[in-house]
């Protein structure tokens, strides 16, 4: 077994266990730790994959942003206990039961049925083809993007700014022309 392997193993590991501790415990704060842990899983194999840029996207936005979030979400709302009443285990198993064997079934086929083949030389960064060399997927996909798709980059970026303002708008507590 080479060292890639090894590595992609140990973070599969790293994505599946903390999956089965969101699922396994009960209070939410920990699921958010929990979901750290999985998210930093994913983002490695990104950066095992060579896909650099969505491995440091995936840790800048989703762990960084998105998870922050949620914590602050979590420790800042006033929160009562919630009492789980006791639910009907049978009415509801036997449904779930028959859809996840019909969805495992579903992907058993597509994956089995499914002619997989090598990217072929595209361009396009990230799928083995012209344009992936040393400087791995972040240089390739900010020259594409400044250069190629410099319309489409700014007409994005001018959009999120405008949404920018109008949150800023919106989450103001006084209303505009009365004073504070």
């Amino acid at each position: 077994m080479n060292w890639e392997a090894i590595i992609f193993w140990a973070l599969a590991t790293l994505v599946v266990i903390p999956a089965l501790g969101i699922v396994a415990t009960r209070n939410i704060v920990h699921m958010a730790f929990w979901l750290l842990g999985t998210l930093m899983g994913v983002a490695g194999l990104y950066l095992l994959m060579g896909a650099d840029f969505l491995g440091l996207t995936q840790v800048m936005v989703y762990i960084g942003g998105i998870n922050v979030l949620l914590l602050f979400g979590i420790m800042l709302t006033n929160r009562e206990p919630i009492y789980l009443r006791k639910m009907a285990k049978r009415p509801r198993m036997v449904p779930a039961v028959v859809m996840g064997l019909l969805v495992l079934w579903g992907l058993l086929t597509a994956f089995s049925e499914t002619k997989w083949k090598i990217a072929e030389s595209t361009g396009i960064p990230g799928t083995g083809g012209e344009g992936t060399g040393a400087d791995g997927t972040s240089a390739t996909l900010g020259t594409w993007l400044l250069s190629d798709y410099i319309l489409p980059f700014e007409i994005v970026s001018i959009l999120l700014l405008v949404v920018l303002v109008g949150a800023a708008y919106i989450a103001r507590r006084t209303p505009v022309g009365e004073e504070a």
